[in-house]
């Protein structure tokens, strides 16, 4: 339910926001002398092959601080209990949220630029929603009502007609989070089915 090593994981979590910040504190400190060679024009430009790379760089991104600061501590908390299934699961977790949230946006996305971590964020917060369903863990399905009550109201997000904001990386970071808890979960029973023949051999 937690980190193993809570401490640790915190680190690592402050480490990620940490470097956030600095990569919009260059992003301020070094304006571009066009729109076009802004650093946010690295985010994911929907259906032009030039905007293809910015499913790699556009989590990493955010319009100004406001964009950066609401996201920070979501970005903080639901990390470092995704944490709490490893270090392996999170980068395989996030791995998927992050393509797919990219992805979906960059073939059904609004013209523009789509930049930030919320993309990733709904995923995180979907996947520790159904982690404890999926792993049939009292524990993972009581911090699970907890999320919902705290952070819930967030999955609006996915509706579309909010100015300024990309439903479309909420959409399908939550459809990411869905993908990973099914391959998590599916990765589990492939693990006990193999320890069962070691179990009734002793």
């Amino acid at each position: 339910m937690l980190p193993a090593n809570p401490l640790r994981a915190a680190l690592g979590m402050l480490l990620c926001v940490v470097v956030l910040f600095a990569i919009e504190f260059y992003d301020v400190a070094t304006p571009a002398p066009t729109p076009a060679m802004d650093l946010d024009a690295n985010g994911i430009q929907p259906r032009t092959v030039d905007g293809l790379d910015g499913i790699l760089w556009a989590p990493l991104l955010h319009f100004g601080w406001p964009h950066l600061i609401s996201n920070s501590l979501p970005l903080f908390v639901l990390g470092w209990l995704l944490l709490a299934g490893g270090l392996r699961q999170f980068v395989g977790v996030t791995a998927v949220v992050w393509v797919v949230a990219g992805a979906g946006t960059w073939l059904i996305g609004a013209p523009g630029f789509h930049v930030g971590a919320s993309g990733v964020i709904f995923g995180w917060m979907v996947f520790l929603l159904l982690r404890g369903f999926a792993q049939r863990s009292v524990a993972q399905v009581l911090l699970a009502v907890v999320l919902f009550f705290y952070w819930g109201g967030m999955l609006w997000g996915v509706v579309p007609g909010q100015p300024g904001i990309s439903w479309e990386g909420h959409l399908f970071g939550a459809i990411g989070g869905v993908v990973a808890t099914w391959l998590v979960a599916r990765s589990t029973r492939r693990k006990v089915s193999r320890a069962e023949p070691g179990t009734l051999a002793r």
